[in-house]
Protein backbone atom coordinates (compact mmCIF):
# COMPACT_ATOMS: atom_id res chain seq x y z
CA UNK A 1 0.00 0.00 0.00
CA UNK A 2 1.15 3.67 -0.85
CA UNK A 3 -0.43 6.73 -0.02
CA UNK A 4 -1.48 8.78 -3.20
CA UNK A 5 -2.50 12.78 -4.02
CA UNK A 6 -4.86 12.75 -6.67
CA UNK A 7 -5.82 16.11 -8.56
CA UNK A 8 -9.48 14.66 -9.59
CA UNK A 9 -11.56 18.10 -10.95
CA UNK A 10 -9.54 20.92 -9.35
CA UNK A 11 -9.65 19.39 -5.63
CA UNK A 12 -6.99 16.76 -3.83
CA UNK A 13 -7.76 13.57 -3.12
CA UNK A 14 -5.67 11.14 -0.79
CA UNK A 15 -6.16 7.39 -0.54
CA UNK A 16 -3.75 4.71 0.45
CA UNK A 17 -4.05 2.03 -2.17
CA UNK A 18 -1.98 -0.63 -4.27
CA UNK A 19 -0.25 0.58 -6.91
CA UNK A 20 -1.99 -1.22 -9.13
CA UNK A 21 -5.26 -0.40 -7.81
CA UNK A 22 -6.69 0.61 -11.35
CA UNK A 23 -8.00 4.65 -11.33
CA UNK A 24 -11.81 3.61 -12.01
CA UNK A 25 -11.87 1.87 -8.95
CA UNK A 26 -10.28 4.28 -6.56
CA UNK A 27 -12.98 6.94 -7.96
CA UNK A 28 -15.85 4.88 -7.35
CA UNK A 29 -14.90 2.69 -4.77
CA UNK A 30 -12.75 5.48 -2.43
CA UNK A 31 -13.46 8.27 -3.33
CA UNK A 32 -17.44 8.03 -4.24
CA UNK A 33 -16.86 9.33 -7.83
CA UNK A 34 -19.35 7.05 -9.79
CA UNK A 35 -19.83 8.93 -12.95
CA UNK A 36 -16.89 6.44 -14.93
CA UNK A 37 -18.91 3.63 -15.08
CA UNK A 38 -17.49 0.08 -15.26
CA UNK A 39 -18.05 -2.02 -18.45
CA UNK A 40 -15.70 -4.30 -19.84
CA UNK A 41 -12.26 -3.92 -17.86
CA UNK A 42 -10.17 -4.49 -20.97
CA UNK A 43 -10.20 -0.58 -22.47
CA UNK A 44 -12.87 -1.88 -25.07
CA UNK A 45 -15.99 -0.12 -24.31
CA UNK A 46 -15.40 3.19 -22.99
CA UNK A 47 -17.98 3.47 -20.32
CA UNK A 48 -14.82 4.51 -17.82
CA UNK A 49 -13.53 6.83 -19.94
CA UNK A 50 -11.79 10.49 -17.82
CA UNK A 51 -9.66 12.92 -18.75
CA UNK A 52 -5.98 13.12 -17.83
CA UNK A 53 -4.40 16.48 -18.27
CA UNK A 54 -7.34 16.88 -21.07
CA UNK A 55 -6.61 13.47 -23.14
CA UNK A 56 -9.64 10.76 -22.86
CA UNK A 57 -8.89 8.03 -21.18
CA UNK A 58 -10.09 4.04 -20.35
CA UNK A 59 -9.54 4.38 -16.40
CA UNK A 60 -10.32 0.67 -15.83
CA UNK A 61 -6.84 -0.23 -17.28
CA UNK A 62 -4.61 2.29 -15.54
CA UNK A 63 -3.28 1.90 -12.77
CA UNK A 64 -3.09 4.75 -9.83
CA UNK A 65 0.54 4.68 -9.75
CA UNK A 66 0.90 5.45 -13.75
CA UNK A 67 -1.03 8.67 -13.12
CA UNK A 68 1.82 10.96 -11.34
CA UNK A 69 0.84 14.37 -11.00
CA UNK A 70 -1.22 14.96 -13.64
CA UNK A 71 -4.39 16.28 -13.60
CA UNK A 72 -7.67 14.18 -13.32
CA UNK A 73 -11.46 15.17 -14.66
CA UNK A 74 -14.30 12.84 -14.29
CA UNK A 75 -17.80 13.82 -15.64
CA UNK A 76 -18.70 15.50 -12.49
CA UNK A 77 -15.95 17.59 -12.82
CA UNK A 78 -16.89 18.60 -16.49
CA UNK A 79 -19.31 21.30 -15.15
CA UNK A 80 -20.66 22.44 -11.75
CA UNK A 81 -23.84 22.45 -13.00
CA UNK A 82 -24.04 20.09 -15.66
CA UNK A 83 -24.33 23.06 -17.87
CA UNK A 84 -21.66 21.75 -20.42
CA UNK A 85 -22.56 22.21 -24.20
CA UNK A 86 -22.35 18.76 -24.34
CA UNK A 87 -24.33 17.71 -21.59
CA UNK A 88 -27.05 20.61 -22.70
CA UNK A 89 -26.84 19.02 -25.88
CA UNK A 90 -26.91 15.62 -25.02
CA UNK A 91 -30.31 16.96 -23.04
CA UNK A 92 -31.37 18.67 -26.20
CA UNK A 93 -30.99 15.55 -28.97
CA UNK A 94 -32.23 13.42 -25.98
CA UNK A 95 -29.41 11.25 -26.71
CA UNK A 96 -29.82 8.33 -23.50
CA UNK A 97 -31.94 5.29 -23.34
CA UNK A 98 -30.43 3.32 -20.63
CA UNK A 99 -27.71 5.79 -19.83
CA UNK A 100 -24.80 3.63 -19.12
CA UNK A 101 -22.78 4.71 -21.36
CA UNK A 102 -23.30 7.82 -21.81
CA UNK A 103 -20.17 9.82 -19.32
CA UNK A 104 -17.92 7.93 -21.03
CA UNK A 105 -19.65 9.51 -24.59
CA UNK A 106 -19.73 12.59 -23.30
CA UNK A 107 -16.15 12.48 -21.71
CA UNK A 108 -15.06 11.03 -25.20
CA UNK A 109 -16.42 13.89 -27.25
CA UNK A 110 -15.41 16.85 -24.96
CA UNK A 111 -11.70 15.52 -25.75
CA UNK A 112 -12.48 15.59 -29.26
CA UNK A 113 -14.11 19.08 -29.03
CA UNK A 114 -11.01 20.65 -27.19
CA UNK A 115 -8.71 19.71 -30.05
CA UNK A 116 -11.39 20.13 -32.79
CA UNK A 117 -13.90 22.61 -32.21
CA UNK A 118 -15.79 22.48 -35.85
CA UNK A 119 -15.47 18.66 -36.53
CA UNK A 120 -17.12 17.00 -39.27
CA UNK A 121 -19.37 13.20 -39.21
CA UNK A 122 -16.77 11.34 -40.46
CA UNK A 123 -14.24 12.52 -37.53
CA UNK A 124 -17.03 12.45 -35.14
CA UNK A 125 -17.50 8.74 -36.35
CA UNK A 126 -13.72 8.35 -35.44
CA UNK A 127 -13.43 9.76 -32.09
CA UNK A 128 -16.63 8.18 -30.74
CA UNK A 129 -15.88 4.36 -32.49
CA UNK A 130 -13.83 3.30 -29.30
CA UNK A 131 -17.34 4.03 -26.88
CA UNK A 132 -20.17 0.97 -27.30
CA UNK A 133 -23.77 1.85 -27.13
CA UNK A 134 -25.52 -0.68 -25.97
CA UNK A 135 -28.92 1.25 -26.93
CA UNK A 136 -27.35 1.97 -30.49
CA UNK A 137 -27.75 5.88 -29.63
CA UNK A 138 -24.98 6.17 -32.00
CA UNK A 139 -26.79 8.77 -34.81
CA UNK A 140 -28.21 10.78 -31.58
CA UNK A 141 -24.29 10.80 -29.82
CA UNK A 142 -22.78 11.98 -33.54
CA UNK A 143 -25.97 14.93 -33.03
CA UNK A 144 -25.03 16.18 -30.02
CA UNK A 145 -21.97 16.59 -30.62
CA UNK A 146 -22.52 18.53 -33.48
CA UNK A 147 -25.01 20.47 -31.99
CA UNK A 148 -22.42 21.35 -28.94
CA UNK A 149 -19.83 22.19 -31.67
CA UNK A 150 -22.34 24.53 -33.34
CA UNK A 151 -23.31 26.31 -29.62
CA UNK A 152 -19.43 25.67 -28.03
Amino acid sequence: MATYTLLINGRNYTADLASDTPLLWVLRDHLGLVGAKYGCGIAACGACTVHIDGEATRSCVLPVSAIGNSGITTIEGLSEKGDHPLQLAWDEIDVPQCGYCQAGQIMTAAALLKNNSKPNDEEIEQAMSGNLCRCGAYHRIRDAVKLAAEKG
